[in-house]
């Protein structure tokens, strides 16, 4: 935005849009980084036809906010992807780009300043369109083992602070034995996670936890079912439950 909400009477930035499917509105957020050595970059990929991505929004260093599609039209930001049931993710979202070169070399943590202006953003979507806050999510979340944005130096807990995201408030138990990956993928599916319910540690339930891991519990990550991080997982699961959401 260059400002603040786009108004209806602001054209488009980006083509890349279309009519949200199925009669959905927009009941979560999903954020993304750009992966891109700078928000001029992305922007001009978010705005080319022949890309054909696009997000609602995108937010510079410096806290910029670019709105590339108006919050009632369907952005091409999520690709194959899931939650909570849901599969036509990008129909019942809204998607916020973070200019940030991602993972690699030129890694770096996200400014003060994005994080206020995303903050600002995410209050104000979240007011309009009754967004929960355990609907926001990160693309990593909603497509594991295919996405890991908005990546490990994503600042989750700042936003949970101020009910704009989630976090687990319990998960001290010994990480010794490991949990089965059928009590792992029960807490998955109610807290929201696309994953198998095969009972074994099988490739998808790795990336899941994966996932999973990466954004609540990052000592965990090379774990797999650590008891610790499936303590925090049941934890939110248990408080931020799976309701019943639109079809997919």
């Amino acid at each position: 935005m260059r400002g603040n909400a786009q108004s209806d009477a602001s054209p488009p930035l980006s083509p890349n849009h279309g009519a949200r499917r199925s009669g959905a509105s927009p009941d979560m957020v999903v954020l993304h980084y750009t992966g891109m050595h700078s928000a001029a970059a992305a922007l001009d990929r978010l705005c080319d036809p022949a890309a054909e991505v696009s997000a609602h929004y995108l937010i510079d260093l410096d806290g910029t906010i670019h709105a590339l599609v108006p919050e009632d039209r369907r952005a091409w930001h999520a690709g194959r992807a899931g939650w909570g049931g849901v599969t036509d993710v990008n129909s019942h979202s809204i998607g916020i780009e973070l200019a940030n070169p991602g993972l690699g070399p030129a890694a770096h943590p996200f400014p003060n300043a994005q994080m206020s202006a995303l903050e600002r953003l995410l209050e104000g979507a979240m007011r309009r369109h009754g967004i929960r806050r355990e609907r926001v999510v990160g693309h990593a979340c909603i497509a594991p083992g295919r996405k890991v944005d908005p990546g490990p130096r994503f600042d989750w807990r700042r936003l949970a602070r101020q009910k704009l995201s989630v976090w687990p408030t319990t998960g001290r138990s010994r990480d010794d034995p490991a949990a089965p990956a059928a009590r792992f993928q029960a807490a998955a599916l109610r807290f929201g996670y696309p994953v198998p319910r095969t009972g074994e540690w099988d490739d998808d339930t790795l990336a899941v936890w994966r996932a999973f891991a990466d954004r609540f519990c990052p000592a965990c990550a090379s774990v797999p079912g650590a008891a610790r991080g499936v303590a925090r997982l049941e934890d939110l699961a248990a408080r931020w439950p799976v309701r019943e959401q639109g079809a997919a």
